[in-house]
């Protein structure tokens, strides 16, 4: 069987060939927009931290810019969308994980950013002014006010609005306790997410915490919002099946892979809470399962399949996951995902080695 015959045949490779071919160059382009408005902050330390964001983590753009081939969305105005609010996440991630800064009410303030994005009536805050950098030329509050401008205008936003911001309170909080110091994070975060269990029984704390860092609910909600008519009974749909499971198994997945070496610096990472490799195998197959399971009830299933079968190829295709220590969970994932997992995952590796990816 030929690698186009695979292709023309089989509509999720065919979604994921034009994802490669025709979204990372449009990516790729607004993140040099961005890269170059980042260099010219006034404030170096804002500066770098704004270049660094975008230079190291231009994996996360690239992997949420697939809900641009979300049916029925305008492809460069999603494409904005997606780059400036990941864009947005990554910065913000650098600023509170600055070793001088261990403040709660900067990194909230800070995090307002996340939530008036998503609000198009919203009046930009001061983000920085808890923060000891403040001057970055405009640069976050112009990511800001592109976000607004692409929501505000799309025929179903009132609909998604909402669980929009719902989420990205979830995200900001997360990004808030997470990054405190070691001796007060932990506390801090079981007590704000023990009272969101009752409507999650069937999840731990720290897999509560995983769907909370992930931004790929939000992307699908804005993506469907592009679709006139959108209803609240698919709206909910969408985030019961994105929160916590599609959204779990993203951030799982990237910690799954940086585990030995979030270990070895001591940083926080949500499978170590897992009491044995076993029980880290068998919650990893549950998400994506259950991912599966709940993307077949949405609008277009096919499309939200490839993204959780996709999203599993590429986090098991990083060279990480091969660590002897992790290969056990690596083959499990594979063996539970089936061919098609199997065969993107191939094509994973192919596109790494020739640093597409």
């Amino acid at each position: 069987m030929t690698v186009s015959y695979i292709f023309k045949e089989n509509p999720k490779f065919l979604l994921i060939y034009h994802f490669v071919k025709d979204i990372f160059p449009l990516v790729k382009k607004e993140l040099r927009f961005w890269s170059s408005w980042a260099e010219k902050a006034p404030d170096s330390v804002l500066a770098k931290q704004a270049f660094d964001s975008i230079q190291r983590k231009t994996f996360h753009c690239l992997g949420g810019s697939i809900y641009a081939l979300y049916p029925g969305t305008e492809r460069e105005t999603m494409i904005e969308f997606i780059v400036a609010y990941q864009t947005i996440s990554d910065y913000l991630d650098n600023l509170v994980d600055a070793a001088d800064v261990q403040d709660e009410k900067a990194f909230a303030q800070l995090h307002l950013a996340m939530t008036e994005a998503l609000d198009s009536e919203a009046v930009v805050s001061d983000y920085y002014a808890e923060y000891p950098y403040q001057e970055d030329g405009g640069y976050l509050e112009h990511l800001v006010r592109t976000c607004q401008a692409n929501l505000k205008d799309l025929p179903s936003y009132p609909v998604v609005k909402k669980s929009l911001i719902e989420l990205a309170s979830l995200y900001s909080s997360l990004q808030t306790y997470k990054h405190l110091s070691l001796e007060e994070r932990e506390k801090k975060m079981l007590s704000w997410i023990e009272p969101h269990l009752k409507e999650y029984p069937n999840i731990s704390a720290w897999e509560f915490a995983a769907a909370s860092g992930s931004t790929l609910g939000i992307f699908c909600l804005v993506a469907a919002a592009h679709r006139p008519g959108l209803t609240g009974e698919e709206v909910c749909r969408l985030k019961q099946a994105y929160f916590p499971w599609i959204c779990g198994l993203h951030i799982l997945m990237d910690y799954f892979i940086d585990y030995v070496e979030d270990r070895e610096t001591e940083q926080l990472n949500f499978v170590q809470y897992y009491k044995s490799i076993l029980e880290r195998e068998e919650r990893l197959v549950l998400f994506l399962k259950e991912s599966t399971q709940h993307a077949r009830y949405l609008t277009y299933p096919k499309f939200h399949q490839t993204v959780v079968e996709g999203l599993l190829a590429m986090y098991l295709s990083d060279p990480k996951a091969q660590i002897e220590e992790l290969r056990g969970g690596t083959q499990a994932l594979l063996s539970a995902g089936g061919i098609t997992i199997q065969l993107l995952y191939q094509m994973c590796r192919v596109l790494r080695k020739k640093e597409v990816l």
